[in-house]
């Protein structure tokens, strides 16, 4: 089932510009994996090892923090959307 991911600025140039790229997953782990195929290299950018996000990359279902939830074993159905969002810090 296809569910739309939302791609950050930073990581357009992955994307060919595309700010919503659609993969397939039974769960956001296998969408976000999925999405390697369609934005070659981005893996880099979201894992820092199997099945690890790299601590500065925050991701969303629909609004709700997958960190709150089963992390990249949230489920996901068709419609779905997932968002990546960079950590941003201050100091």
């Amino acid at each position: 089932m296809a569910v739309k991911v939302r791609i950050p600025s930073p990581l357009r140039s992955y994307t060919n510009g595309a700010d919503i790229v659609e993969a397939d997953g039974a769960s956001v782990g296998e969408v976000l994996t999925a999405l390697k195929s369609k934005a070659a290299g981005i893996e880099t950018r979201l894992f820092k090892g199997e099945k690890q996000l790299n601590r500065f990359v925050n991701v969303y279902l629909n609004d709700e923090d997958i960190r709150f939830l089963k992390n990249l074993d949230t489920p996901v159905k068709e419609g779905d959307e997932i968002s990546i969002v960079p950590a941003i810090a201050g100091g």
